[in-house]
């Protein structure tokens, strides 16, 4: 008997050991378990996918030289500016831009420290320094915020509600949002306090209360990475205009052309610049 209850405190230990190590592994890597950047960079007349877009230069308030890819809006038209996700970059998210700009919208990609080959390491406060830095660079062109709309995807999401809270702007799209990295990485790791460890927090359910724009949120009925409720809840915390589209049968990539088929005929609603 004694010898079974040593052994059976033996693997307790064991078990908390692991634990533990498990534990730390997950404080300690959790930017890359968030960040998953693409290491190099293209210019647009690089790829058939880049064709139409320019390089836009920017430089954050902290020194870092970035470069998104923009195509200018036609007379009359607002800009779109996009926020991708965290496995995206300018390549991927190219093609995102051509339902709008077929219409007469200008896109601009952010891209954020670290990704694309631009400079720096993801982080939270980085990446918000990088949308200020964007939005600044367009009003500098004369490209004010009752000329702009933001567009966040997944990870882009959290930026994007965050300089809508901090900038005057036309309206507000999110696809796939979520209500805070640490919600999410609590989800995802259920057995760990991860709401807890996590420090790259984009907590978008803060920043949706400070919005004063139209809101239109879009979210799969299918979505394995980020689920609809996520989407849901935010859309509770926002306060009208505020409309929520979902997808039935639609996963977290698949539903970029039924966003687009809701976003355009919402922007045309939105009040004239």
């Amino acid at each position: 008997m004694r010898r079974v209850t040593r052994i059976a405190r033996r693997l307790a230990l064991l078990a908390i050991a692991v634990y533990l190590a498990c534990l730390t592994g997950l404080y300690l890597d959790q930017r890359h378990l968030i960040f998953h950047p693409d290491p190099d960079y293209a210019a647009p007349s690089d790829s058939n996918v880049g064709r139409g877009y320019v390089e836009f230069p920017v430089t954050t308030d902290d020194g870092l030289a970035l470069k998104g890819w923009y195509h200018a809006a036609a007379p009359g038209h607002r800009t779109i500016v996009f926020f991708h996700g965290n496995a995206d970059g300018l390549l991927k998210s190219a093609p995102h831009g051509a339902p709008y700009i077929a219409v007469g919208y200008g896109f601009l990609i952010v891209e954020y420290r670290g990704f694309s080959g631009m400079p720096g390491a993801p982080s939270e406060d980085g990446f918000y320094r990088d949308a200020r830095a964007y939005l600044r660079a367009l009003a500098a062109q004369g490209i004010a915020g009752d000329r702009v709309i933001l567009f966040g995807h997944s990870l882009g999401t959290g930026v994007a509600t965050r300089m809508a809270a901090e900038f005057h702007v036309a309206g507000l799209a999110l696809l796939a949002p979520f209500m805070s990295v640490a919600e999410m990485a609590q989800l995802r790791y259920p057995i760990f306090p991860a709401a807890l460890l996590t420090t790259e927090r984009f907590e978008s359910f803060r920043s949706i209360a400070n919005i004063h724009c139209p809101l239109l949120i879009g979210h799969g009925l299918a979505d394995h990475v980020i689920p609809d409720s996520q989407g849901r809840a935010l859309f509770a915390l926002a306060v009208p205009p505020k409309t929520l589209q979902l997808f039935p049968g639609l996963d977290h990539n698949d539903a970029w052309d039924a966003f687009a088929a809701v976003l355009l005929p919402w922007a045309a609603t939105l009040k004239p610049a």
